[in-house]
């Protein structure tokens, strides 16, 4: 028997009602589902947190946390500095987790502080490197995040210098009546010194282009001025007085920016907390 057209619409009526009660008690089952999985994860209970995470989802996609949560469950069951094969996994398969957050919202400050926390701990820092490299070269990202990302990256060359001019076989300390003087001697082996000059130079191309994106980043002026003591410190070592000269001046100015970038991020602070409400005495 054929229907006729009212009877095709009749049930074709019929059939997008039924699926939107069911997409109405799916999300209110993913609700539920969610609602258990914080209860859980207040309690600890994150394999169970993670699982109820991952059925609210599977339920309503439309829950934007939940990725973040399933994430964030995944990373409280790795266990840092549990090198067994299996803790190794679910590091990993934290990061993968936050990665999927990423995939969705590249802009995302919580999985990318998380995936790069998370390979600090497992001690892989090239891939920490590698992370800080892509947010910094984001455009779609904020200046100012990709300023802090190449502040970190600085920082970094810094300490590569840093520990090889500091080592005591490389100054010489001279205790006078008024002051204690210290002198830098190059390395014995030239490639040690090779080394602090290119991690310098990379450190401060890295803090330019930092406070490029955020002149008012106090951290990057930090670590130019820190580069610049290390390029003083390798200009004595080489025997070049004025070279040393130039760039102590330098190290001083980059200092007195980065001084009054803090004083004045400090008052900002301060009347912000003075400006906000002040709860109710009990």
């Amino acid at each position: 028997m054929k229907l006729s057209r009212i009877g095709i619409i009749m049930l074709l009526m019929v059939a997008v009602s039924a699926t939107t009660g069911c997409g109405i008690v799916n999300r209110i089952r993913a609700k539920n589902a969610l609602n258990e999985g914080v209860r859980a994860y207040k309690d600890g209970r994150f394999d169970e947190a993670e699982q109820k995470f991952t059925y609210a989802y599977e339920l309503d996609p439309s829950q934007k946390n939940a990725p973040l949560f399933i994430a964030r469950a995944v990373q409280q069951q790795y266990k840092p500095g549990v090198d067994s094969q299996e803790n190794v996994a679910k590091g990993l398969a934290a990061i993968d987790a936050y990665q999927k957050v990423l995939a969705d919202d590249p802009t995302n400050e919580d999985a990318y502080k998380a995936i790069v926390f998370l390979y600090g701990q497992m001690k892989k820092d090239d891939k920490v490197r590698e992370m800080l490299i892509q947010r910094a070269a984001l455009e779609s990202v904020k200046p100012e995040k990709r300023s802090e990302a190449l502040t970190i990256l600085s920082s970094k060359q810094w300490n590569c210098s840093y520990e090889i001019t500091e080592q005591k076989e490389n100054k010489e300390t001279i205790n006078k009546p008024d002051k204690v003087v210290i002198h830098y001697k190059k390395p014995a082996n030239q490639a040690d010194f090779d080394k602090a000059r290119a991690c310098v130079m990379e450190g401060l191309k890295l803090a330019e282009q930092a406070i490029h994106l955020d002149a008012n980043n106090a951290n990057a002026w930090s670590y130019k001025a820190n580069l610049l003591r290390e390029m003083s410190k390798l200009s004595e070592m080489d025997g070049n007085a004025s070279q040393k000269a130039d760039y102590d001046k330098q190290y001083d100015q980059a200092l007195e920016i980065q001084k009054k970038l803090s004083e004045e991020a400090a008052k900002k602070k301060e009347a912000e907390a003075a400006n906000s409400p002040t709860p109710p005495s009990s």
